[in-house]
């Protein structure tokens, strides 16, 4: 741009000297220097404003929100009754700002809007703040862990608030005090958080959850490990080990299957150590541009015995018709069959809207 500039003002010069090639006295002398000097500023201005575009910061704002109501049938433990729930509505920001090439600020604040219970909004789902840079990302405060981000996500298909239905019991969605680190290499992710609560845990540290994703064209495979205080009374009694793995594939048909299976063990210093699994197999099959089939498999068991185990297992059938990208309409059957514990089933419609808007300033 310097070159330009330089260039503009030596056409310029050369202009004003053609013009004035047989003017000879002293006035026209005096007007060609204040003319070449106004052009000389102009250009100065220009030169000036253009650094100051060019090193504008670039910056975005998102705004976003998705509201998801159910109505349906629930047999819980053989009380029947028809209710309107809540599939994890939520709404919230992001900002970004690049102050530097490469590095960029980030400000991320979700809270969720539960619907079955007077539209309440204030519980807070991510809250975080994170710097990226060629040398990788970190974050810090509430955010998700590598657990649901390599594990339950790409098992996270359906239309209820306890999806994944295994995961769900007793996994990872949101954590508090949480810091965060990324890094991606080629094809494959790297992620290490830990938990730090000064008022819990054990030597102030109660989370540490590492993993590493690869992720080409249509295919995911993950593998995590996660190490978690198990506290009663604000007391640590001991840990619970989770061991993951994570597959999904999707075809050529638009096929997409996925699974996430979990080894789990409960380390307690007072009673028996137990071992426990969740998998969770999801499927999904667009039968029209507009129309989707899903279906789940799932299976739960915390290793316990007698009547306290929770061990169970269960179907998801869900039919889905998306007229437009942010609009879903669907209706879905869920079936759980517990060991100890009488079964649950439901039936139920519901109804997705997304909103999303970004500025540039």
């Amino acid at each position: 741009m310097k070159l330009f500039n330089k260039l503009c003002l030596f056409l310029g010069c050369s202009l004003l000297i053609t013009s004035n090639l047989y003017a000879s006295d002293d006035a026209s002398l005096s007007e060609l220097k204040k003319e070449f000097l106004e052009l000389e500023n102009k250009l100065e201005r220009l030169e000036q404003a253009n650094k100051e575009l060019v090193n504008k910061p670039n910056k975005d704002m998102k705004l976003y929100a998705t509201l998801r109501p159910t109505y349906g049938w629930i047999d819980n433990s053989g009380e029947e009754q028809f209710d309107v729930k809540d599939a994890l509505s939520h709404a919230g920001f992001k900002s970004t700002t690049e102050f530097k090439k490469g590095w960029v600020a980030i400000l991320h604040g979700e809270w969720g809007v539960d619907l079955s219970n007077n539209g309440d909004f204030g519980k807070a789902r991510q809250v975080y703040v994170a710097v990226d840079s060629p040398f990788g990302r970190i974050g810090i405060g509430k955010q998700r862990p590598v657990q649901y981000l390599f594990i339950a996500e790409y098992i996270d298909i359906f239309n209820h608030g306890n999806s994944p239905f295994s995961y769900d019991p007793e996994s990872l969605f949101f954590v508090n005090n949480l810091i965060t680190y990324s890094k991606v290499v080629n094809n494959f992710t790297l992620m290490a958080v830990a938990q730090f609560n000064g008022e819990q845990g054990d030597n102030f540290q109660d989370l540490i959850n590492t993993g590493v994703s690869y992720d080409k064209d249509n295919l995911h495979l993950a593998l995590t490990y996660t190490k978690q205080d198990a506290l009663a009374d604000d007391v640590v009694i001991g840990d619970d080990q989770i061991v993951a793995v994570s597959g999904a594939y999707t075809l050529e048909s638009g096929l997409y299957f996925a699974l996430g299976y979990q080894d789990k063990s409960y380390n307690r210093i007072t009673i028996m150590n137990r071992d426990g699994h969740t998998f969770d197999f999801s499927v999904a099959y667009p039968i029209a541009n507009q129309m989707k089939l899903k279906a789940g498999y799932f299976d739960f068991k915390d290793g316990m015995n007698g009547d306290d185990s929770r061990d169970f297992n269960g179907v998801n059938l869900t039919a889905e018709w998306s007229p437009e990208s942010n609009l879903r309409f669907h209706i879905e059957y869920l079936n759980r069959n517990f060991k100890k514990q009488k079964d649950y089933s439901s039936i139920s419609v519901g109804f997705r809207y997304d909103f999303a808007d970004v500025w540039n300033y």
